[in-house]
């Protein structure tokens, strides 16, 4: 075990990918389970507050980018469910989890979409955060989650976009549009910083995730980026952070911000945020709904593979 523990470090020391017949502490697997777990499930349910807007938006255009986007969380959660599978878990095992309230996901996509500024702030800023932290990744130390992250991230960067030509389109257009981007602002600054996790001192997995290089930055290195690099699109748009003692610190080279709701962020973890029943009860229906589906395709898989047995048998 020794030997094997020691050759896993020297891989990790020297940036070697690690992948899935490699030897791995059961520390390492388990972390990387709930982390692609969890990143998967937020991919999955974060397809339901955009969802809510696909109706409703304000084109045609609109309308198939949208569409265009939603489509690609759900591959998203196809890449990264398959990642984890490489670790052993089932995808079963994995819904279940997420239906259960067991695994979490991203605490960001417990908040409503009450205007259609909401899908300009949530690709401006819930994709832009989302980006910060998994560009990263793109250099994690397993293989198979380093792999599906490339895709990810081209992808991710397109809905920042999106995000983004919303709101500059909203702020440059009538007052009351302009208000309405200002209002998506004010709703989605904080959680979006929450979406970087809790502070360092307060993280459990951060150090550790770090010394494996799971993980290349920690929490506040990231909040602190997003944050540096945010500001400064505000100002393009001509909106203001709601943050009243943001100011730059010459002497650090960032921004210092105030002091963020934490309480909030751990109550929405826990399950109290305004729309944590409504996505877990959604979710639970697409899976019953979905039943007969699943059923389905185990029938015909097992036919075609009573058939493939078949004509082995008789050629032999």
């Amino acid at each position: 075990m020794d030997a094997f523990k020691q050759h896993f470090d020297e891989k990790i020391d020297k940036e070697l990918t690690i992948e899935p017949k490699d030897w791995m502490p059961d520390e390492y697997r388990k972390t990387l389970i709930r982390q692609i777990s969890q990143h998967a499930h937020s991919e999955i349910v974060g397809m339901l507050p955009e969802g809510n807007w696909i109706t409703r938006a304000p084109s045609l255009r609109r309308k198939a980018v949208l569409l265009a986007k939603v489509q690609d969380e759900a591959g998203h959660g196809l890449y990264l469910y398959s990642a984890a599978e490489t670790l052993g878990i089932s995808r079963d095992e994995m819904l279940d989890q997420l239906h259960t309230g067991k695994a979490k996901y991203s605490s960001i996509f417990n908040y409503p979409t009450i205007t259609w500024a909401d899908m300009g702030a949530i690709g401006w800023l819930v994709d832009g955060a989302a980006i910060m932290n998994q560009v990263p990744l793109c250099r994690t130390s397993y293989g198979p989650y380093a792999r599906a992250m490339v895709r990810v991230c081209k992808e991710e960067s397109f809905h920042q976009r999106q995000g983004f030509e919303i709101m500059l389109t909203l702020s440059n257009g009538s007052a009351i549009q302009k208000k309405m981007a200002q209002d998506a602002l004010n709703r989605w600054w904080w959680p979006s910083l929450m979406m970087f996790g809790p502070p360092d001192a307060e993280s459990p997995h951060t150090e550790q995730s770090v010394r494996w290089r799971i993980k290349r930055f920690t929490n506040d290195e990231l909040r602190q980026k997003f944050v540096d690099v945010t500001v400064e699109q505000a100002k393009v748009l001509g909106l203001t952070i709601p943050d009243p003692e943001l100011k730059w610190n010459e002497e650090r080279g960032h921004y210092d911000m105030g002091p963020i709701n934490w309480d909030e962020f751990w109550n929405v973890v826990k399950g109290n945020g305004p729309c944590n029943k409504q996505r877990l009860d959604t979710r639970r229906q697409a899976w019953e709904d979905g039943a007969w589906v699943r059923d389905a395709a185990m029938a015909y898989a097992n036919k075609k593979a009573a058939r493939s047995n078949k004509k082995t048998a008789e050629a032999a």
